[in-house]
């Protein structure tokens, strides 16, 4: 029998009140079950009276909480939620979705414009490091032109505020390469420093729109600035663990990527990720999360694009992966990041939100993992049958059939859940029960290790 879609989501809202019970120390499995046999006679003896099955758990989880602590924790912590639920009409529910997807588009393509035109000026014969002066002076106008549109968009501003900030613009780059300066003069240096300074206002006027004369709205563009750096901050964390292991793949199959690196990655990367951090504060006001969302809707395209740019040219050049012990440990340490940010994902999706562009992204990044897993055991196995065993080989054949077997499972079921076969909360079953196999291979290395292969 096929369940209903209401008792499907019925289900769901169980399973999620089930683990935040389950996650409760002071709580043993039992009393979980116990409390949910209550619960479910709650809801039936509810929907025979007639309320829907949203309505009825909402209901019976209301009267639970004043018999049981730590559902009526549970009640408050999900209760406006699961109102929302019941009372918010559709049409408006799309209407949200298809705006805040607007600003994404915006705010991505904005980032696009803003890393590429570091570049533009390669066009006209300069080049960074000959003509780094003129970069310097003109880094701000790579970056803040784009975010003030972005907020000018946002924002709504009028024809007259948008003309202001386009003159007050003009009149920086103006200023900024007006003097003919030596960049180890004085003046240059206070040029490079307060035009960032000045334009930065400008942004704000942008930024507070209608309310830049009031103290609220100044306020906020101070509360944006701060947080807009701390979300840099941990993006260029982010980035600098991502250029690394570029670096290190690519070094394994032969090639050398500190070029792509200087020339492009970094240049542009710090100039787009102005705009995504913007976008990332924005998004943090309009949409009560935690980072783990925001961030992981980040970083999971990226991983994903280098781990298939990598499977693209090792089967475009025909390069063998290198089997050296540093180069295995990193490609290793790679597929580790990229189970760590597929966890980071799961744990911070809500179970009952239906399949969107991040679980694709997260498909790409599971499959690609997979072939890219399956690419390394090919590499350490050969060795074994030519050269034998040896610890640190086995010890990387165990790892990456564990991580094989993982990989494999979850691709299964994101799989089923994009087709709407399945539920997500079996992506997060199959991960949450999977994680002692990873202590048990590492008490096997810790304990059995070192008698097997003679203590070397």
């Amino acid at each position: 029998m096929t369940s209903t879609p209401t008792a499907v989501s019925l289900e769901n809202q169980i399973d999620q009140w089930r683990t935040y019970l389950r996650r409760r120390q002071a709580i043993h499995t039992v009393d979980v079950a116990e409390l949910e046999d209550h619960l479910r006679e709650q809801v039936a003896g509810l929907t025979g009276a007639g309320l829907a099955a949203d309505e009825a758990f909402l209901v019976a989880v209301k009267r639970m909480g004043n018999l049981d602590t730590l559902s009526r924790e549970f009640a408050l912590e999900h209760s406006e939620r699961l109102w929302k639920q019941l009372v918010v009409v559709p049409s408006d529910a799309a209407g949200a979705e298809r705006r805040t997807q607007s600003e994404e588009l915006v705010a991505f393509g904005l980032a696009a414009v803003a890393a590429v035109s570091v570049k533009v000026p390669e066009l006209f014969g300069l080049r960074i490091e000959r003509d780094a002066d003129i970069w310097l002076r003109n880094a701000m106008f790579f970056v803040l032109p784009p975010l003030t549109v972005y907020f000018v968009w946002k924002r709504r501003l009028h024809a007259g505020v948008v003309r202001w900030l386009m003159a007050a613009f003009v009149l920086a780059a103006v200023f900024a390469n007006l003097y003919t300066l030596s960049a180890d003069s004085s003046n240059f240096v206070l040029t490079v420093l307060h035009v960032p300074i000045a334009l930065w206002l400008v942004v704000g006027v942008a930024y507070a729109g209608d309310r830049w004369r009031q103290v609220a709205g100044r306020m906020d563009f101070i509360r944006f600035s701060g947080e807009l750096f701390i979300y840099y901050v941990l993006i260029a964390l982010g980035g600098g663990v991502f250029t690394g292991f570029l670096v290190l793949m690519f070094e394994m199959i032969g090639i050398k990527a500190e070029f792509f690196v200087q020339q492009w990655l970094i240049p542009s990367g710090a100039a787009g990720a102005v705009l995504v951090a913007s976008w990332l504060v924005e998004a943090k006001q309009s949409v009560i999360e935690n980072m783990a969302p925001v961030l992981t809707r980040l970083f999971t395209p990226l991983f994903a694009v280098l781990l298939v740019a990598f499977l693209v040219t090792l089967l475009v050049t025909g390069r063998g992966v290198s089997i050296e012990r540093d180069m295995l440990i990193a490609f290793d340490g790679l597929l580790v990041m990229v189970l760590a940010l597929l966890l980071y994902s799961i744990s911070a999706r809500d179970p009952q939100a239906p399949a969107g562009v991040v679980d694709v992204m997260s498909v790409v990044l599971v499959v690609s993992a997979l072939l890219a897993d399956a690419v390394a055991l090919w590499a350490i196995s050969a060795p074994i049958s030519e050269f034998g065993a040896s610890p640190n080989r086995v010890a990387a054949l165990g790892v990456n059939a564990i991580l094989l077997v993982n990989l494999g499972r979850s691709a299964i079921f994101y799989f089923s859940f994009l087709r709407g076969h399945g539920a997500f909360t079996a992506v997060e079953r199959w991960q949450t029960q999977y994680l002692p196999v990873y202590a048990v291979w590492a008490a096997i290395v810790v304990a059995l290790f070192p008698p097997l292969f003679g203590y070397i």
